[in-house]
């Protein structure tokens, strides 16, 4: 995945999908495990992750500064599902689901 690590602390723009791998959601966090924690347990009942069983990870950025995390994360919110696509399937080519590399069950 991609990683901006100049900074002093970590952020994480990312994109969710669920099970079909039909809508994609795109967040940013400071902290990944927690903030998928609070996505698969749909922390938010009336949330558009939850209505739409988001959960599963299938891309990533690391960024050290917020400020850039949260250019970034506008930037991918604006672009057309193709166009989000390419960028997932440029580090994930089969939208696999990363979840396990920050949850341990």
């Amino acid at each position: 995945m991609i990683e901006y690590s100049e900074g002093i602390y970590t952020f994480y723009v990312y994109i969710l999908t669920n099970k079909k791998r039909t809508v994609l959601y795109t967040g940013v966090t400071n902290n990944l495990h927690k903030r998928l924690s609070q996505h698969q347990s749909k922390a938010n009942p009336n949330s558009f992750s939850a209505k739409y069983n988001l959960e599963f990870l299938i891309y990533y950025e690391k960024f050290g500064w917020i400020h850039q995390a949260i250019e970034r994360e506008k930037e991918i919110k604006d672009l057309s599902r193709d166009k989000k696509l390419e960028i997932i399937r440029s580090q994930n080519p089969n939208l696999e689901f990363f979840n396990h590399l920050f949850i341990s069950h």
